[in-house]
């Protein structure tokens, strides 16, 4: 058209008119193009000229001929940086495009390749309507191929092979998606499609050790329409610590299965399916050898325990695997924190559950004590106070469990000091912010956190050493030293910060507190926002707001350790201070009834007892007791 325009003869008014016509057609097309650039370029494209479209009764045909192109065979040593371009991938979001629907068949024979299948179709529907699609291919850093690989059993291999070569952006496969659920099934259960891929990820059901390609491939659930039913009855036994019912299992993995099933016939239930019902299983090994099924999945746990098992087994599941759609976006999610790992969630966001109402699940749910040698990450925020950072470090550096340092310098007007040493890092921050000490910053290599304030120098060694074994053994608290009390006011009827010596306690204030590093990654990214936008505009409750997240999440109230109450030296009070300040007590207690409204409810739970070393009160000398150097106050 370009050719037509620029070699025009333009003869009188009639041809100039016919000229400008078509010069304001071309433009016309530039404008649109520049239209398809914009954020709004999807509506735009699709609504107007409807380029992918999955519309079943509008499929063209492509004949495969004898010398079209054909895909060649699997590339085994790829990676994610050999074999995908990432170049195209911009730098922060994947973006992905669907080719057009098309029935590629045998221009001898007339066979098609593939047949389309419900499932596959769901899945093209599902990443199209995602927010990771694209209709323009330039702008693609991914690309689907709309040829349904999902059975192996289903396709004409031969014919696939030059369909895939046919692909216009096909290049040796790279940046290419292709599913497949089922390789092979009875005899030959092959772990991997039978087809030419080159150099595509392949988004699997079947792989083994030897066919997957770490860090490449995908490893995907095998999708079945059942699923929809599955109901689970209740089981009541509880004898054995495996039981085995899968049908069909692979020879080599059944062949193990039944040598260990023999040599554990105590531990393990190993049963295969009985000749005349699909209700009931049987045992290869034992006397009594008549299951119902499912009912026999049932483990030796607490009712408790099974609670939450179920719970997060639910989570997972719908979050992940109910539909096709959630499937598919899972893996585009996946693909995504690896493309750009430097913008990869904390592994914990994967179990996360949203717990505003209160009926949520604690993500750290599972009992376990955390490994005493990995050692905490001491988080300091300060400003300026130099002297009184210093002489912290210098009394950390001698706590037994400490791994590293981190200072959050919130000082924006001067440069921080200068410290040379491997165990010690500084983070420079761009806003002089208190919820810059619940950043989840990636110098946190620790799953424990002790977040201190930077005149916090009054702890022994010891204390915060216990601190440490103490928060060990609940991971999923606040476990610290300060604690303070919220209370219901009747007269007024509101909450009340109270910050006097009770029998109660309610919120360990994170001035001197141990937390898991996920609580971080929550405040930052799961608290409601309006919370820290709080925090952060009256430079104030942010201990406040941190207690009541994980109370929120648990369900559990904090731990107070040691007996010691007071941080600052009392010849260091003066009216001037912060902490003295009656409005700071005042907006306290606006921040704990402001947070009970955004929750719809008040989450902080009261405890009455506190955690202290064994012998610490006993009378015994000091060097039988582990802990010797605990403070009073």
């Amino acid at each position: 058209m370009l050719n037509k325009l620029t070699s025009m003869r333009i003869e009188g008014q009639h041809n100039v008119c016919n000229a400008i016509l078509s010069i304001a057609f071309l433009l016309s097309l530039v404008y649109l193009y520049n239209s398809l650039n914009r954020s709004d370029d999807v509506k735009y494209y699709k609504r107007n000229f409807n380029m992918i479209s999955l519309n079943l009764n509008n499929i063209d045909e492509l004949l495969l001929r004898d010398n079209a192109d054909t895909a060649r065979g699997r590339n085994m040593n790829c990676t994610i940086w050999t074999c995908v371009n990432i170049y195209r991938c911009g730098q922060d979001r994947i973006k992905v495009f669907v080719y057009p629907l098309q029935e590629y068949v045998d221009a001898n024979s007339g066979e098609g390749a593939v047949h389309l299948t419900n499932e596959f179709y769901q899945i093209l529907n599902a990443i199209v309507k995602s927010p990771y699609y694209t209709p323009n291919p330039n702008k693609a850093c991914l690309f689907v191929p709309s040829i349904d690989l999902l059975n192996q059993n289903n396709i004409r291999a031969a014919l696939v092979n030059k369909a895939l070569g046919s692909l216009e952006y096909w290049s040796d496969g790279q940046n290419h998606l292709l599913f497949n659920m089922l390789p092979g099934t009875h005899p030959s259960y092959n772990r991997v499609i039978d087809v030419n891929t080159d150099q595509a990820i392949i988004l699997g059901g079947g792989f083994d050790s030897w066919t997957y390609r770490m860090g490449f491939d995908v490893s995907i659930p095998v999708w079945s329409s059942l699923l929809r039913k599955g109901v689970m009855a209740k089981s009541n036994n509880e004898e054995y610590l495996l039981i085995v019912a899968q049908l069909n299992i692979f020879p080599k993995h059944l062949w193990i299965l039944q040598n260990i099933s023999e040599e554990h016939p105590k531990e393990i239930l190993f049963l295969k399916q009985c000749e005349n019902s699909s209700l009931t299983r049987c045992a290869v090994h034992l006397k009594r050898n008549l299951f119902q099924y499912p009912k026999v999945l049932g483990k030796v746990i607490s009712a408790n325990r099974k609670e939450e098992l179920k719970n997060q087994g639910r989570l997972l599941y719908n979050k992940y695997f109910r539909s096709l759609e959630a499937l598919t976006l899972t893996i585009l999610e996946y693909l995504q924190c690896r493309i750009f790992p430097h913008n990869n969630r904390d592994k914990r966001h994967w179990n996360f559950l949203d717990s505003s109402s209160g009926k949520g699940m604690n993500p750290l749910f599972l009992s376990r004590v955390v490994n005493r040698a990995e050692g905490f990450t001491a988080v300091i925020l300060t400003y300026d106070r130099v002297d009184s950072l210093f002489l912290l470090i210098e009394k950390l550096s001698l706590v037994s469990s400490l791994h590293s340092i981190l200072i959050v310098w919130n000082n924006q007007h001067k440069a921080p000091p200068l410290l040379i040493s491997r165990s010690i890092k500084i983070v420079h921050t761009r806003d002089n912010r208190l919820s810059n000490r619940f950043f989840p910053y990636k110098e946190i290599q620790t799953e424990a956190i002790l977040t201190i304030d930077d005149d916090i120098n009054m702890l022994t060694a010891d204390e915060v050493d216990f601190g440490y074994e103490v928060w060990r053994e609940f991971p999923d608290r606040i476990v610290g030293f300060p604690s303070r009390l919220h209370v219901w006011n009747n007269f007024t009827s509101h909450w009340r910060y109270e910050s006097e010596w009770t029998n109660q306690i309610s919120m360990v204030l994170t001035g001197a507190a141990f937390l898991h590093k996920y609580w971080s990654y929550m405040y930052t990214y799961r608290m409601p926002p309006i919370i820290k936008q709080i925090v952060d505009s009256r430079m104030n409750c942010e201990d406040i707001a941190m207690n009541f997240l994980v109370a929120n999440v648990t369900n559990k109230p904090p731990i107070k350790v040691t007996p010691r109450k007071k941080f600052k030296c009392p010849e260091c009070i003066n009216n001037e201070m912060l902490s003295a300040d009656l409005n700071h007590m005042r907006e306290r207690s606006y921040c704990i009834n402001e947070f009970t409204q955004i929750y719809g409810r008040m989450p902080l739970r009261a405890v009455e007892f506190r955690a202290d070393p064994v012998l610490f009160k006993d009378n015994f000398p000091e060097k039988l007791k582990r802990f010797s150097d605990m403070g009073t106050l």
